[in-house]
């Protein structure tokens, strides 16, 4: 992402054990090259990208920029961009000359300001009290002298992989949101709104203007950085739409990445993806991460390496795999090289299969965000708080505080980028950027405002997206996909039922489908983990002292729930005695 960590020099000896904490903690992620810089009131820890990126830190006179993540500022990338950006008006930024996934510190005519990208989905930690920032959240940890966890954060975490809005698992640390920029004066931290409008109902407008509209802002996302990366582009492909899509794009631009695919033997995209490189005459690299292994007597180190370069909470809580992950990832950036990802595709798509119609944001917490057994948790839980937390936390995002009724269709469409890809692809970002360059075309501010105008109708089964696929790159549109359809073609009766299966299915029984699903027998996700006793029992105790506050360990019966539990429980563990009991 590179990084940075900022504190406040109005306690000295705060700030003093903060920088410590940064300077000892950022090497451990893999960062080095450490650059410092004092202004009035704050010092500032900055590091470039660990393997290579564009460049992050410009201080001209007593002017300083310094990102973490992608930046693209008027269509420019690396010094540019940072050019670009301290050149608009604090803190008044114009976001139609703002585009990427990042955190940003600019000090500019004496001023300093601290803001996130459009969504905020470039996580920026801070302490309740405003007196630290760091692209890390163990570096913020780590400079406070007492933690405690949060329950919704811990809840949001197990159940839904990340906590949702500004909290963490912590209650001492929150995220910097999208709906303020933060001022650090001599006299403290000053908080300046920020409006960010997003279409709130479906236009009407012809199809192919749509396409046009929609193919115009997206190629101008992706434009800058072919520009800077050329063919140094790593890109997934797979049998759904929006890796075909992504691909698309980037061959309009003039790329020819490296493509890959993850799956084991007999996967279904691992088949689509060399199919569709057959056809097309290029190489897919097909990575089996399986393949991989450790001994038990390797696997402390090996969780102890993911806990840094994952920040001690990777999305799934992939903390107990062999280092395949790892592996993958610095292949994708070697050189300096860019990774694109088709993440937060489901913008184009009815992500929640909802149905066309008024529903309160209680319904849509109670219908996605409630993923939970009963019998897993302990009386700390307290269902109510609990989705009272969630529905606040979504009328917040949305600008709808206390509106407790049901929202129009088309606000309910902005959860979706403003809710769930926040924290969920914001977690991804905000680890792999550390890298190198990351590129997320579907998670920008223009795209999702075009995307929230479509008609639920485009959106049900994929049409509109598997139409702009056809727009734009016909010979991928012709290549078979996971739907049993190309995308050339009206999606199938197959795939327009099984959405439909779903949207008509009421809210109360949404809620309760993960409980009777869990009640047919014992469930596992795709990201696997060595979670068997003798490989958990050398890196955590299995009595579980920290979650067993949360949760009944013993009657979990979810792998995926399993193994966010245990992160969480490692975490509590080399957290030690400054976490609260």
């Amino acid at each position: 992402m590179a990084g940075f960590f900022l504190a406040s020099t109005r306690d000295p000896a705060f700030c003093d054990r903060a920088m410590a904490a940064a300077r000892a903690q950022f090497p451990l992620h893999g960062f080095s090259g450490l650059s410092e810089v004092e202004r009035p009131g704050w010092k500032l820890i900055q590091a470039p990208h660990i393997i290579g990126g564009p460049e992050s830190l410009l201080v001209q006179g007593d002017d300083v920029v310094a990102i973490a993540g992608t930046l693209v500022c008027d269509g420019k990338m690396g010094r540019p961009a940072l050019e670009a950006l301290l050149s608009l008006d604090w803190p008044k930024p114009d976001w139609s000359r703002i585009g990427g996934h990042f955190a940003a510190m600019i000090h500019k005519g004496g001023r300093t300001f601290l803001l996130t990208d459009f969504f905020a989905a470039f996580q920026l930690f801070h302490d309740t009290e405003l007196r630290l920032f760091s692209t890390s959240l163990l570096s913020a940890a780590n400079a406070l002298e007492r933690l405690s966890f949060l329950p919704q954060g811990v809840y949001e975490y197990g159940f839904n992989v990340v906590p949702i809005g500004d909290d963490t698992v912590f209650a001492e640390l929150k995220t910097l949101g999208p709906d303020r920029l933060i001022e650090l004066t001599r006299d403290g931290p000053v908080s300046h709104p920020l409006a960010k409008h997003l279409p709130e109902a479906a236009t009407d407008m012809p199809l192919a203007e749509r396409i046009v509209r929609q193919r115009e802002a997206l190629a101008a996302i992706v434009r800058p950085h072919v520009e800077a990366y050329g063919d140094r582009i790593f890109c997934p492909l797979s049998g759904g739409l929006d890796s075909r899509l992504l691909l698309a794009l980037l061959r309009e631009a003039g790329a020819r990445p490296s493509l890959y695919v993850y799956g084991g033997p007999g996967n279904e995209d691992v088949a689509i993806a060399k199919a569709i490189g057959a056809a097309e005459g290029f190489e897919v690299e097909w990575i089996d991460k399986s393949v991989r292994t450790i001994t038990p007597e390797e696997f402390p180190e090996q969780v102890e390496r993911n806990f840094q370069t994952y920040d001690a909470l990777p999305n799934f809580g992939e903390l107990f795999e062999s280092g395949a992950n790892a592996a993958a990832r610095a292949a994708r950036h070697q050189g300096g090289a860019m990774s694109a990802s088709g993440g937060c595709g489901e913008v184009f798509r009815n992500f929640f299969y909802l149905p066309d119609r008024r529903m309160s944001a209680a319904a849509v917490a109670r219908t996605f965000f409630a993923r939970y057994a009963k019998s897993d948790l302990t009386d700390a839980f307290d269902e109510r708080a609990f989705l009272r937390g969630l529905e606040d936390k979504i009328l917040h995002a949305i600008g709808r505080e206390g509106e407790r009724g049901p929202l129009a269709r088309g606000m309910i469409e902005q959860i979706y980028p403003r809710v769930r890809c926040r924290p969920f692809f914001g977690r991804e970002i905000s680890n792999e950027a550390r890298f190198g360059a990351y590129l997320m075309p579907f998670l920008d501010h223009r795209v999702a405002a075009e995307a929230m105008t479509l008609p639920l109708q485009l959106k049900n089964a994929g049409r509109f997206e598997a139409t702009l696929i056809d727009a734009i790159d016909p010979a991928l549109a012709r290549q078979p996909s996971a739907y049993g359809h190309n995308f050339a073609e009206p999606p199938n009766r197959a795939h327009r039922w099984s959405e439909l299966n779903t949207r008509i299915r009421p809210a109360w029984l949404r809620q309760k489908s993960y409980a009777i699903r869990r009640r047919m027998g014992p469930m596992a996700d795709e990201h696997g983990g060595l979670l068997k006793p003798e490989w958990l029992g050398r890196v955590i105790d299995l009595e579980f002292p920290a979650m067993r506050r949360f949760f009944r360990v013993g009657q979990i019966a979810d792998s995926s729930l399993l193994r966010r539990v245990a992160n969480l429980e490692y975490l509590a563990q080399r957290m030690g005695s400054r976490l609260a009991a």
